[in-house]
């Protein structure tokens, strides 16, 4: 289908290039291209596992070296907290105080994190806040029975006046109750990085979010920074960034034809984690490490937790190290034979990278400007843990549209499940991807790579969602650690399970790993 005129002034309009909405509608008719995988990448095969010994001295490499590195924390915080009370909205829209049954209505919702969610309600870190809340805005609260005192509970938690607990950022949701005060993830976050990120006593910390909940979080900061700053010894430099609008895609209706709102308009919508390629472009650190805002840990779990962090940018720091020291001799133009063979096994075992087909019928020219292109690259470690059923993408051997072989972190959706052989590769996964990266995009001669040219477009997703009641297509942008990452060369190492805590529901906060007493 054509732009009108009328159309492509509303492109402009909005900030967005029409090329690149053109080049849109033209993904909408391709359909989503699935990804061909060759293996789920396992120990042994993909993914490294560690000894305690070999752990330790990984973590004495980034140690001894953190000093004199740009150390930087990279955490996507954009998301809003409503998703993680998502049953609690439904709860409220449907119980009927002093009508219904709270266990019946449970059993009808068949919602095992709802039942956990009431059995432990006390635990919760802002239960006696709320319950004030609660006494305040319902006049009768103590001559109510359990049921309908649960429900004005939930009330005040969630709701303004009250808590207003889902009208706010994720990150600015209170996880932790440590007695003298309670810490909301966006504060674990800073206890975190004086652990592992902090080099001469002073932490950078980059937090990615929405435009209207920035100075929410720059208000967190003032209030929480003397105490952190008192308990670490550490001076905190932190930053904040917007997902550039000019990311945002268009939306299409069933036939493929521009989405149009009731007013007749172009609907456009955020491209997704995908865009935050752009944000991480814009970092100057020497190492990068990310991780999502509501995975965090209480404070006597942190030393494990950054254990494994430093052992993750040990590892990223020796690979770049060996990856820069043979690119130096590849510049100097006489590597022998001998040499060569070891940069290729170097590529093929330990950056887990295969060549295509042909490559040692190459002349010796065509092999160096190979090895060198794959070399000199972006270069990220992935922490992958065991696969208990928690949601998320998995680590997988990929055979690229080129020809060569390379280990990628792969959502479900990006795979074929209507054939059977990659579905069965697909269903016996034995990990999934936490978001625990540590990156390094500097090349060899201390230049910053361009990130944006190492994104693979064809893995950008498209998902079906509505708009007014209307069903609509919309499009996904290569995930930040999906396909935005895909030309990366990349490493997986295997971490404990203990280490990845996400807050997905409020019901999560009940874990152990984040109930302080």
């Amino acid at each position: 289908m054509k732009l009108t005129k009328e159309d492509i002034g509303s492109i402009e309009k909005n900030g967005l290039d029409p090329d690149r909405i053109k080049e849109q509608l033209k993904i909408f008719e391709r359909g989503n291209v699935p990804v061909n995988i060759e293996a789920a990448a396992t120990v042994g095969n993909g993914i490294n596992q560690y000894t305690r010994e070999q752990m330790k001295e990984l973590v004495k490499v980034y140690n001894e070296r953190m000093e004199d590195l740009d150390i930087l924390k990279f955490v996507p915080a954009s998301g809003a907290a409503t998703r993680m009370f998502k049953a609690l909205h439904l709860f409220l829209d449907e119980f009927e105080p002093g009508e219904d049954n709270l266990n019946n209505y449970i059993d009808e919702k068949g919602d095992n994190s709802l039942r956990s969610f009431f059995q432990g309600i006390e635990n919760l870190p802002f239960y006696e806040e709320a319950f004030k809340k609660a006494k305040e805005l319902t006049g009768n609260f103590q001559h109510l029975n359990g049921d309908e005192k649960k429900y004005y509970l939930v009330k005040a938690m969630m709701s303004t006046p009250g808590l207003g607990l889902s009208e706010l950022p994720k990150g600015l949701v209170p996880f932790h109750n440590y007695g003298e005060y309670t810490a909301t993830a966006f504060e674990e976050h800073f206890y975190e990085a004086a652990e592992y990120a902090a080099a001469n006593k002073v932490a950078k910390l980059h937090f990615t979010v929405a435009p209207g909940d920035k100075e929410k979080f720059e208000e967190e900061c003032d209030r929480i920074s003397s105490r952190v700053e008192e308990k670490t010894g550490v001076r905190f430099i932190v930053s904040y960034s917007f997902q550039n609008p000019k990311t945002d895609t268009i939306a299409v209706d069933e036939n493929n034809d521009p989405f149009r709102t009731q007013q007749g308009e172009l609907f456009f919508r955020p491209g997704g984690h995908g865009a935050l390629i752009e944000n991480l472009n814009e970092q100057k650190a020497d190492v990068v490490f990310i991780k999502n805002i509501d995975n965090v840990v209480i404070s006597s779990r942190i030393n494990k937790l950054a254990e494994c962090k430093k052992m993750l940018g040990g590892k990223m720091l020796e690979l770049q190290e060996k990856s820069f020291r043979y690119l130096n001799r590849l510049e100097e133009g006489n590597t022998t034979s001998e040499e060569l063979v070891e940069i290729t096994e170097f590529i093929n075992k330990e950056l887990f990278a295969a060549f295509a087909e042909g490559f040692e019928t190459l002349s010796e020219e065509e092999r160096i400007q190979k090895i060198i292109d794959r070399l000199n690259r972006p270069i990220r470690v992935c922490g992958m843990v065991k696969n208990e059923g928690e949601p998320g993408g998995g680590p997988f051997l990929v055979n690229m549209p080129n020809g060569t072989k390379s280990l990628q972190i792969i959502e479900g959706a990006q795979i074929d499940t209507n054939n059977p052989e990659q579905e069965k590769i697909a269903r016996h996964a034995t990990h999934f991807n936490p978001v625990d990266i540590v990156c390094g995009f500097k090349n060899y001669r201390g230049e910053i790579f361009d990130l944006e040219q190492f994104i693979d477009p064809s893995t950008s997703f498209i998902a079906n969602k509505t708009k007014d009641g209307k069903p609509l297509k919309a499009l996904e942008l290569p995930g930040l650690w999906n396909g935005a990452m895909a030309k990366w060369n990349t490493v997986f190492v295997e971490v404990p399970v203990e280490t990845f805590n996400p807050v997905k529901t409020v019901a999560d906060l009940l874990k152990p790993s984040h109930q302080v007493r």
